[in-house]
């Protein structure tokens, strides 16, 4: 608690700063109300199938795993990807659509399930709000089929699930995907490139440190 104290304390002394030094600027000249220069790349210039296959290189670059499949074989494809990986039990959202979900797995709805509930099941399965080819990342917005956060922190594997129509080439055109969201609800967004991974220990690349030590990717269209 007492970190706690510090922490809060800090902040309210830099916001403090801030309401001071804005004291005597006008309404007028506040930063909500000047237009923002947005000179840089906005929109990509790739084909369609360009922004699949730069997205699919990108992906495996982070080391993710990624297939192929169609909207109908998807739950078939998860079984493929859970039988492979010795996965028992799936974690959904209950959102998540029905023929998605795999024969012959414990499927488990998440109302809630708390972390250490999260932390016995194999694996998560979720769709996701939008992905970007540029960087190789999958956008959750925390509801619908991306799930709750903790679905793609907690489980050891995460199997997301992308329709083509989901994937774009730039950065600003993929928070656009998601900025509803944003300002609706206050959705918190989760950025996934990869499975977690980090060098922080003598440089060392070390996965699953603050997530899934596997990300597979099923690329639908």
């Amino acid at each position: 608690m007492v970190g706690a104290a510090r922490v809060n304390g800090a902040r309210e002394v830099i916001l403090g700063r801030i309401r001071a030094a804005l004291a005597d600027v006008p309404d007028a000249e506040l930063t909500a109300a000047l237009p923002l220069p947005r000179a840089y790349e906005r929109r990509g210039s790739l084909t369609p199938a360009g922004v699949l296959d730069l997205f699919a290189q990108r992906a495996r670059g982070y080391r993710a795993t990624l297939e192929l499949a169609s909207e109908s074989s998807v739950g078939v494809a998860v079984a493929k990807v859970c039988d492979q990986l010795g996965v028992g039990g799936l974690v959904v959202p209950p959102a998540l659509p029905a023929h998605w979900r795999p024969s012959g797995i414990d499927v488990i709805e998440d109302h809630g399930l708390a972390g250490r509930e999260l932390d016995h099941i194999d694996a998560a399965l979720t769709g996701c709000a939008a992905a970007i080819a540029r960087t190789g990342t999958v956008l959750l917005d925390g509801d619908g089929s991306s799930g709750r956060r903790l679905l793609s922190l907690i489980p050891d594997t995460h199997i997301c699930v992308i329709r083509a129509e989901q994937v774009v080439e730039t950065v600003p055109e993929g928070l656009a995907r998601v900025a509803g969201a944003v300002r609706s609800g206050g959705a918190p967004i989760t950025l996934v490139s990869g499975p977690s991974a980090s060098s922080d220990i003598e440089l060392t690349r070390v996965e699953g440190v603050h997530g899934p030590r596997k990300l597979v990717l099923l690329l639908v269209s």
